[in-house]
């Protein structure tokens, strides 16, 4: 990722799509072909000479001309014959953000297939699940990593649907008329890049498409930060069902040695600040003046490299924490052991409005048993047996079968199935 946004590679693109603007050209006789056969031959770059002429041009693109000029001699004149500099920047641009969301991609299925493994070996690990952070009812790990391969499923899409729209380039001139440029020449120069050319543009490819593409970035960015928030709670001293895995000769703290933190989590929920932050940057972007002004430019030159490197890391570094997921199944049985049973309560509510029960009352008396098993007067199950309204319609034995974890995970195999993780 960093090579793509490298000095190096974006002016190995600019002259790509000169050289191929003087090739189209001359197939179509409007310069002659051995001109172009010279500048393909000749045509070269100078970092540290480029950056000398721009302290005098103060203009990037034509100090990259100047400089290539200079290895190709007399045949230079056709270069950059009736483009503008955003038809090389733009073109260039939209080469690297398409090599970029290729790479992304890659890194969003490695994640899915490490998040597969984890899902599968704990398919049927029983934990608590929570709503508003206190317990609810159970459900298993693996179901919970089964919701994180599905969700990176989404971005994957995103992703897909996000490379088809900013792979566009343009070589349309000053205002986008072609008027010194032949449409033939931008539909010949997206082929060789692999990209598309702009149906319509004025002197720049539209910024709705790169806001749309940082948003989503911005979006995978907080699914990332969604599951390393998962993973820091499911880590706290209290629970502590799951860890980061603490390397050898790792440590916590500077004043406690005995801490544990889990520092990759808490960075990937900083680094999401970052790139949502970036997202409205690229949203501003989208209205400039006329047919363009160049407030854009300089943020995009940090946005855009940034947000693409950062969403790269945190993917890896996101696959690593799965990867090495430290998994208690111990603990989580004694946290689902914690309220003895009281995660059984719609079981109970459910069967007594099936056996005729109004569902005011029922509710009531379900609430009854559960405060009772709250002040640590049994297990849930027990009291919900000595609670009159409910054994009154249901049997000891039915109220045993009712809190069991089989109702929980009945479904559990189907959802596998349908995520094709079976």
């Amino acid at each position: 990722m960093r090579q793509i946004w490298s000095e190096e590679r974006k002016f190995q693109i600019w002259l790509e799509i000169e050289i191929l603007a003087c090739e189209a050209m001359a197939e179509l006789g409007q310069i002659p072909r051995k001109d172009a056969t010279e500048i393909r031959k000749r045509a070269r770059f100078s970092i540290p000479e480029i950056a000398e002429i721009e302290k005098r041009t103060n203009h990037d693109v034509i100090a990259f001309l100047e400089n290539v000029a200079e290895s190709v001699g007399p045949a230079a004149r056709w270069i950059h014959q009736g483009l503008t500099s955003s038809d090389i920047l733009d073109t260039a641009l939209a080469v690297q953000l398409t090599e970029s969301a290729r790479i992304l991609s890659e890194d969003v299925k490695k994640l899915r297939m490490t998040v597969a493994d984890r899902a599968r070996r704990f398919k049927m690990t029983p934990m608590i699940g929570r709503s508003h952070g206190i317990h609810a009812e159970p459900i298993t790990f693996g179901l919970k990593l089964a919701l994180m391969f599905d969700e990176f499923g989404r971005a994957e899409e995103r992703l897909r649907q996000a490379l088809e729209r900013i792979r566009i380039g343009k070589l349309s001139g000053a205002v986008g008329t072609h008027a010194h440029v032949d449409p033939a020449i931008e539909r010949a120069v997206c082929e060789k890049l692999g990209l598309k050319p702009a149906t319509i543009s004025t002197q720049i490819v539209q910024r709705d498409r790169h806001a749309e593409f940082v948003a989503i970035l911005a979006v995978i960015a907080s699914s990332v930060d969604r599951w390393a928030t998962e993973f820091r709670h499911l880590q706290r001293t209290e629970v502590l069902e799951v860890e980061e895995l603490f390397s050898e000769g790792q440590k916590g703290s500077s004043a406690m040695p005995h801490k544990r933190n889990p520092i990759t989590s808490e960075r990937l929920s900083g680094l999401a600040r970052v790139i949502r932050g970036n997202a409205v940057v690229a949203l501003e972007n989208v209205a400039l003046w006329h047919e363009r002004d160049i407030s854009h430019s300089s943020a995009e030159r940090i946005i855009l490299p940034d947000s693409c490197t950062l969403l790269d890391y945190m993917l890896v570094k996101l696959r690593e924490i799965v990867e090495g997921l430290q998994v208690y199944p111990e603990r989580m049985e004694t946290n689902l052991a914690m309220t003895n049973g009281l995660y059984f309560s719609q079981s109970i509510l459910l069967a007594l409005t099936h056996a005729g029960a109004e569902r005011k009352s029922a509710y009531e008396a379900v609430q009854r048993a559960a405060k009772k098993t709250w002040k640590g007067d049994g297990t849930f199950a027990e009291n919900a047996k000595k609670e009159p309204e409910i054994a009154a319609r249901l049997s000891a034995a039915e109220i045993d079968r009712l809190c069991s974890l089989d109702v929980h995970f009945q479904h559990v195999d189907a959802t596998f199935k349908a995520l094709d993780l079976d």
